[in-house]
């Protein structure tokens, strides 16, 4: 498993990744993540997006920022964020997750923006697959929100 940038050849395969209908509450689209990541780079803030690759073949999709965006509150400054996370429908239930949340804290503790002590995400509080997922690698509820989600952290 390993992290690729997306550039514009394969931008079209990783925004075509979808989970399936009945988690598509829980995650936006990829398209969307992208523009949104270009929005946030167009406006100086930090955000790297990336494909999720087994081998040749793209399996998921995980985007990071750093820092507080507009909707956020300032006590994730200094923070790194996991900001989207999924593996497409086609290849879950095989653990592709386990090792796609291996490689992306691997990533993040090289510290790619800036220092950081912490990681954190949200999730929506029906999402009880991500939340186990998540605590399987040390994050925990901080008792905030983030809109309707709820904020898991953890340090790197």
């Amino acid at each position: 498993m390993e992290l690729r940038k997306i550039t514009f050849r394969n931008v079209s395969e990783i925004a075509a990744l979808s989970v399936r209908e009945d988690q598509q509450e829980f995650v936006a689209p990829n398209w969307l993540s992208l523009g949104e990541a270009y929005v946030v780079l167009s406006d100086g803030a930090w955000a790297r997006a990336f494909g999720l690759y087994e081998g040749d073949e793209p399996v998921g999709f995980a985007m990071f920022g750093y820092g507080p965006l507009p909707e956020e509150s300032e006590d994730v400054q200094g923070s790194y964020s996991l900001w989207r996370f999924m593996i497409d429908q086609k290849y879950q239930g095989r653990g592709l997750g386990k090792q796609a949340m291996q490689v992306c804290l691997g990533y993040l503790s090289t510290h790619p923006f800036r220092p950081a002590e912490k990681v954190w995400l949200s999730y929506e509080p029906e999402n009880q697959a991500a939340r186990a997922l998540y605590h399987k690698f040390g994050f925990r509820e901080n008792g905030r929100m983030c809109g309707k989600e709820i904020v898991a952290e953890r340090t790197l």
